[in-house]
């Protein structure tokens, strides 16, 4: 049995978690992806995977060995890449995961032109709020939004986004218009789920302070707070990506111009302990090319 090729369909059978569909997407019965890893556990002396008659699952030795498959086919290809000369052409499959509204929003058009660009390339794309591990889920990349990235991260920063005050004028002709920070104190703010709800950060004479805020309406959603906002239920604190249409629209406007809050930065995080192949690197260098420094989403905004 040819060893990577064995590799090749472990990985495929690992993430499908069918033998059945690895079969019909490779061409051949399932009999013969079945003694592909049959040989495989026959040579190693392990079993990889555990059957039953609905399902499949990795055996402790079967994730481990996952991994090092995964890094050893990324090695190759990175071998032959670099054999090729300069011009590497970037090819195999990319296993990515983005923030929802960002992904939907901003993403997925560069996607879309990036797969066109390089007919080499597969893409198959989670669109997932949860910042899950990339190495325990396979991931060869992931876009993450936050303020302060872990420093033990492996990243490239693609660009930034403003977090910009917002409210509709009918909340504020009903409510009045926060002049300073402290006055949020007084309104009604719509919180985000899972970040610090009981404060906000601005830069007041240069230093950061945080202002107590409370509201009744929190969700885990931008765009539900963001439609929240335009209803007029209370004050939000939400990204320039998601905002700008709405600013420009006039449909909210922007309060606070003088006490901003801590950008975002939007960065793309890479698994630490593999290889960085040309495929992905390619992708990381797309996005940041079409999108930053300065993203196009910010023009015009106040």
């Amino acid at each position: 049995m040819d060893r990577l090729q064995g590799m090749e369909v472990f990985i495929r059978v690992a993430e499908a978690g069918s033998f059945a569909a690895v079969a019909d997407h490779l061409g051949v019965a399932r009999s013969a992806v079945t003694r592909m890893i049959a040989s495989l556990e026959a040579h190693l002396g392990v079993k990889l995977i555990a059957r039953s008659t609905r399902s499949l699952r990795l055996t402790a030795e079967g994730e481990v060995y996952l991994e090092r498959c995964r890094e050893i086919l990324d090695l190759v290809s990175a071998a032959e890449g670099d054999l090729s000369g300069g011009d590497r052409i970037p090819r195999g499959s990319i296993r990515l995961s983005v923030p929802v509204s960002f992904g939907i929003r901003h993403l997925a058009p560069l996607v879309a032109e990036f797969v066109r660009a390089w007919p080499e390339v597969s893409l198959d794309v989670d669109y997932n709020d949860r910042q899950v591990s990339l190495i325990e889920n396979g991931l060869d990349m992931a876009i993450r939004i936050t303020s302060q990235l872990d420093p033990t991260q492996v990243a490239r920063r693609i660009c930034s986004s403003r977090l910009l005050t917002l409210a509709s004028p009918d909340y504020l002709a009903l409510h009045g218009r926060p002049q300073v920070p402290a006055d949020l104190t007084g309104h009604h703010c719509l919180g985000y789920t899972g970040t610090a709800r009981s404060a906000w950060p601005y830069r007041v004479e240069g230093e950061v302070q945080w202002v107590p805020v409370q509201g009744r309406l929190h969700a885990n959603s931008g765009d539900a707070l963001m439609d929240a906002c335009q209803r007029g239920l209370g004050i939000a604190r939400q990204p320039s990506f998601l905002a700008a249409p709405a600013i420009r629209e006039g449909v909210l406007e922007v309060l606070l111009v003088d006490y901003p809050s801590p950008e975002l930065g939007i960065y793309a995080v890479f698994p630490s302990n593999r290889y960085l192949p040309t495929r992905v690197r390619a992708l990381a260098d797309y996005l940041a090319g079409r999108i930053g420094p300065v993203p196009y989403w910010d023009e015009g905004l106040p």
